[in-house]
């Protein structure tokens, strides 16, 4: 199963974008880790069909594997379905659900089942703000083993936003919002049962030191990856996950020191509670190398 890790900065591109093809093929943005073209919100209604044939042809012509991950971001199970049978699916890595609860997932999740594909189910309904909703999913994904096909779950920020009649604002992070305690919520909730977790998007393009803060935050929050919704913050993103040497240093101290607690670099490092973090950075730094 891949690390979550090698998604990096998730880059959203609407299928309807005009160079679609090209960034499929990972020539637009070399650098670029993982790619989610959109045909959900990104979409408008009346450019729904215009986006799917789009996409469709571009199936058909594009490379088939590349360092790049690529996904759709389907609008609902019918779309995944009219997807699944077009020439060149097989191309893609995989797809992400929208608004994914317990009343979808086993549509969503059963047209995958005898396939490669792997999925990101995004958390941005009602359901979120309900921790009995959370654990009756979590225990349902479990109960179907559908956790072996997820590769991480999303977190559909501005949808939990504007369930509150919310925007993000432009002069705090998510956290400093009521979606603070909630990304909490679902990280208690998720993590520990061996899911993984991407961060939201930033929708501000002009506040890169907020951008930063927030990333901060999501590192601190036990997050990886994070979907960016313009090329220029994708510099910003890699850089905020890339392990610094300290902590790799750290982490490969714990993993091969005998004692079970010892000083290093002024802070304390137990062995039975600070290894599966010393395995999480050593993988993080292996991912993203």
């Amino acid at each position: 199963m891949l690390n979550a890790y090698c998604l990096g900065g998730s880059l959203y591109v609407p299928a309807t974008h005009q160079d679609l093809l090209t960034i499929a093929n990972g020539t637009r943005w070399p650098a670029l880790r993982s790619v989610i073209f959109c045909t959900e919100d990104a979409v408008a209604e009346n450019a729904l069909e215009n986006a799917l044939v789009h996409l469709e042809h571009c199936l058909t012509a594009m490379i088939a594997t590349t360092a790049m991950l690529r996904f759709v971001r389907v609008r609902n199970p019918a779309v995944l379905a009219r997807l699944l049978a077009q020439p060149g699916i097989e191309k893609l890595d995989g797809f992400v659900f929208p608004k994914l609860d317990i009343n979808n997932a086993d549509v969503y999740l059963d047209m995958l089942k005898h396939s490669k594909y792997l999925c990101m189910p995004t958390l941005e309904t009602r359901d979120v703000f309900d921790t009995a909703k959370l654990i009756q999913l979590r225990d349902h994904l479990l109960g179907c083993q559908y956790e072996q096909r997820i590769l991480a779950l999303r977190i559909g920020g501005n949808d939990l936003l504007a369930i509150l009649g919310i925007r993000r604002p432009r002069d705090r992070t998510i956290y400093r919002t009521p979606l603070g305690h909630i990304i909490a919520q679902i990280v208690t909730v998720f993590k520990p049962f061996g899911f993984q977790i991407t961060a939201p998007v930033f929708e501000h393009l002009d506040c890169v030191q907020l951008l930063q803060e927030e990333l901060s935050e999501d590192i601190a929050h036990g997050l990886c990856g994070k979907t960016a919704i313009h090329p220029q913050q994708l510099p910003v993103i890699e850089a905020a996950f890339q392990v610094t040497p300290t902590d790799l240093a750290a982490a490969q101290r714990i993993l091969s020191e005998e004692r079970a607690v010892f000083q290093f670099n002024g802070s304390m490092c137990e062995i039975a509670t600070h290894r599966a973090w010393a395995h999480t950075i050593v993988a993080r730094q292996k991912t993203l190398s």
